[in-house]
């Protein structure tokens, strides 16, 4: 009876040992019985590329003002909010302008006055009742006064501050009712076309940079890759920040706000790349994986990816040149699957 109760459990142990070893070959064994699956595929090679630096910029309008007031004076009006679209001429701000007002009615008091002198002066001449040197001053006079009427009715016109062209309120630094005081901005007024991307381009990156030339920008607010337009390139360089500064055309379809974040790629030395195709890559949850064909079957390697170019993308770990890959893996592929590369 103790011979069965020791020899019991140790058949246990043994029937669970067989067990454990017959898993790891349950998937080998799957695959082999799969049938061959038809595959595309591409042999790695490594290229000659200019290698791409990530700077980062600022999408702006390429229109935009910071509205000041010409003359000093308690706001009176204004009509605007915060993001309200403005067409040209449309009025912004109104300053208070008694004092302006006043002056224009004195200035033309003034310039009746003078006319009234010249034109009696005038009517004397040929009569001998005056002369030709008094109505010679009364003229420069009335010249004089006229010139004060306008500048006064100029200073009452900068009491209306008006759009410069059409646009959207970005910011309000004013609100009714404070002292407005020449040259301090009350708003800025930003254009709604004709954006563009300002960066600091590290000074050693600028050799290989020219007026015109096609340069990629990612949008991470909207994730989305668009090809800009070098439009400016400073001749200086930033003596702090070792950057030159480049303002950057963007498409006229992008869609964008003012003040995003951008970031351009900007191309620096040639370097070997190793590039596979998009099609190659599959996910699953953070993992990065590709197969590859190894003597006929299927075989997975996780990679590292990088930079996308075109339609493929750089493998930085995990593939060497050389690999045989499979392009676009067939549903239900796994690894030890044999492999009829499509002819």
């Amino acid at each position: 009876m103790k011979s069965i109760a020791i020899l019991l459990p140790a058949l246990a142990i043994a029937t669970l040992a067989g067990c454990s070893k017959q898993e790891p070959q349950s998937g080998a064994a799957a695959a082999a019985a799969l049938p061959a699956a038809k595959v595309e595929i591409v042999v790695l090679k490594t290229t000659i590329a200019p290698s791409l630096y990530d700077v980062m910029g600022t999408v702006r309008p390429e229109r935009r003002a910071a509205i000041a007031a010409k003359v000093m004076g308690a706001i009176e009006e204004m009509p605007v909010v915060l993001g309200q679209r403005v067409h040209k001429g449309e009025l912004l701000v109104k300053i208070a302008a008694s004092e302006i007002n006043a002056k224009v009615m004195q200035a033309k008091s003034q310039l009746n006055l003078a006319r009234r002198d010249l034109d009696r002066e005038r009517s004397l001449l040929p009569k001998g009742a005056s002369t030709a040197e008094t109505v010679h001053a009364l003229a420069d006079r009335y010249a004089m006064t006229e010139a004060m009427v306008h500048e006064a009715e100029a200073m009452l016109a900068y009491t209306e501050v008006r759009a410069p062209f059409d646009g959207v309120v970005a910011r309000k630094m004013a609100s009714l009712g404070d002292l407005a005081s020449p040259g301090y901005p009350l708003l800025e007024l930003e254009g709604t076309t004709d954006f563009q991307v300002e960066a600091g381009i590290p000074d050693s990156l600028v050799s290989g940079l020219s007026v015109g030339m096609p340069l990629a920008i990612d949008l991470p607010a909207t994730k989305a890759r668009v090809e800009g337009r070098l439009l400016e390139l400073s001749s200086a360089a930033d003596p702090y920040a070792r950057t030159v500064a480049v303002k950057i055309a963007l498409p006229v379809a992008a869609s964008v706000r003012s003040g995003e974040f951008a970031r351009v790629k900007i191309p620096g030395a040639p370097e070997t790349r190793l590039l596979v195709p998009k099609t190659a890559v599959s996910r699953v949850g953070q993992i990065v994986r590709v197969f590859v064909d190894i003597d006929g079957k299927a075989v997975l390697r996780l990679v590292r990816i990088g930079e996308s170019s075109g339609s493929s993308v750089e493998v930085l770990s995990g593939l060497d040149a050389g690999d045989r890959v499979v392009v676009d893996p067939p549903v239900g592929l796994i690894e030890g699957r044999a492999l009829e590369v499509k002819s």
